[in-house]
């Protein structure tokens, strides 16, 4: 393998020759100063050798490093992509927070002005318990009053319900009186019926006969059984107080029967007044009603 020749450029070439020439223009050259002047050249050829084997190294380094260089700044760029794509991100986020942030200040300002109101409506609605409480105060004071005065009326009523009752037990045995006057010839002159020993009031098996007597009626011996009652009518109830004051005479009958054997009972209402219905019902009873008008 050949060596290779040191190249000179054409500048430092045309600048040697132009030496020369001068050299031989001017003076006559000895072999001395030729080999010296040849001496200088090689150490000129070598310089430049060194000097190319330099630029190449340089340029091979600078190559290298510009590579690197440009990676290192290719990675930068790819890094500072990434970076604004995780700040575009961060601003997104930062502005959605802030919206979230605005929704809740205002969710907040509206919560506040619905607390103010709730508190205002509160504070009335203790002022409306005060007044209640106050107002429920006085009613149970009224009411206390009222309970006392209650308590007087019904002492005062029921005074007047024992005079009425009194009254009453004394009108009722003087419309029986009446009746035990008037009844005998009554029952005889109406009915053929002859009572044959004074008309009592008398109580039989527990049960209180306003008028018993014995009679005869037809030759037979009869058992009178009466009640008194002052009228015999009843406009709401009509039934249900019809039904009562059968019953009732009913089991007064049944009393006597128990005590004085098996005898015909005669059963007699006497009353001031008597419905026509109620006089119908009674006939279809087998009961007599002696209205007090009618003797």
């Amino acid at each position: 393998m050949k060596a290779r020749k040191p190249q000179i450029s054409k500048e430092i070439y045309e600048f040697v020759v132009s030496i020369v020439d001068d050299k031989l223009k001017g003076i006559v050259a000895t072999r001395a100063e030729f080999e010296a002047l040849k001496d200088s050249l090689d150490k000129l050829v070598e310089a430049q050798r060194r000097t190319e084997e330099a630029i190449e190294s340089f340029k091979r380094v600078t190559e290298e490093n510009f590579n690197r260089v440009w990676k290192a700044i290719n990675e930068l760029a790819e890094a500072q992509r990434k970076t604004e794509e995780r700040l575009n991100q961060l601003t997104i986020r930062v502005d959605q927070l802030a919206e979230a942030q605005r929704k809740t200040e205002e969710r907040l300002n509206q919560l506040t002005i619905r607390v103010d109101e709730l508190t205002d409506r509160l504070n009335k609605l203790t002022e409306r318990v005060d007044q209640l409480a106050e107002a429920q105060r006085r009613t149970e004071e009224k009411l206390a009053q009222l309970a006392e005065a209650q308590l007087k009326t019904e002492q005062s009523l029921n005074k007047v319900r024992m005079d009425l009752a009194g009254l009453s037990r004394s009108v009722s045995y003087a419309f029986e009186n009446e009746a035990f006057r008037n009844l005998p010839r009554f029952l005889k002159e109406r009915y053929g019926i002859e009572v044959i020993e004074r008309l009592i009031r008398r109580e039989v098996g527990g049960k209180e006969i306003n008028l018993l007597g014995r009679a005869k009626k037809n030759g037979e011996d009869v058992i009178i059984v009466g009640e008194v009652k002052m009228r015999l009518e009843s406009k709401k109830y009509k039934e249900e107080f019809e039904a009562d004051i059968f019953d009732e005479l009913e089991e007064k009958v049944e009393a006597v029967k128990a005590e004085y054997g098996d005898i015909e009972v005669v059963k007699i209402l006497i009353t001031h007044y008597a419905s026509e219905s109620f006089l119908k019902l009674a006939r279809e009873k087998g009961v007599i009603v002696v209205q007090s008008f009618e003797w």
